[in-house]
């Protein structure tokens, strides 16, 4: 198995638009609402739930860390929709995604640090490894839910394909 080392970026907005939104307060429409006493910060990601009648799903997420040195093995994609996670408690955690319809591929992978005030909407086929938390964390997930086939995975060293150990440094 060939290892190879993944580096840690700080999660920007324009940094992550290939792959989505990043989900935060910082730079967003701010509305005040209910006789003064609420501020909404407004149309933060674009909720896609697709056809094949999908609707959006509200769920919490418990996750776990996983062993260190953390190995990304798989990544998973959602065809027919979106998948936004934001933390509930102010801790950071860890993003990795990658572009194209292709297989994913180790030079293709980008890994981001979150602050515990950013979440990330990943847009429909956007390829992306299941939650990454540095301590035990909730976050508020928003996808699709209804008819038709929306999980693809990939597991590195499968299917033919070369086998790597992909470390997170940093």
């Amino acid at each position: 198995m060939t290892p190879v080392d993944l580096p840690v970026e700080p999660l920007t907005g324009e940094a992550f638009a290939p792959f989505g939104d990043v989900i935060q307060r910082a730079d967003a429409e701010q509305l005040v609402i209910n006789e003064g006493t609420t501020v909404r910060f407004h149309d933060l990601a674009a909720v896609d739930v697709g056809g094949e009648s999908g609707h959006p799903l509200i769920s919490i997420f418990r996750a776990t860390p996983r062993p260190r040195p953390i190995a990304i093995r798989m990544m998973e994609r959602h065809p027919l929709g979106s998948q936004a996670f934001y933390p509930l408690a102010p801790h950071d955690w860890l993003v990795v995604v990658c572009c194209g319809d292709a297989a994913p591929e180790p030079a293709t992978l980008r890994c981001f640090r979150a602050t515990g005030e950013q979440g990330v909407n990943y847009r429909a086929n956007t390829w992306h490894h299941p939650l990454l938390v540095l301590q035990p964390q909730d976050f508020l997930a928003v996808d699709r839910g209804g008819p038709g086939e929306n999980l693809d995975e990939y597991w590195f060293g499968s299917a033919g394909s070369t086998a790597f150990e992909i470390f997170i440094s940093g």
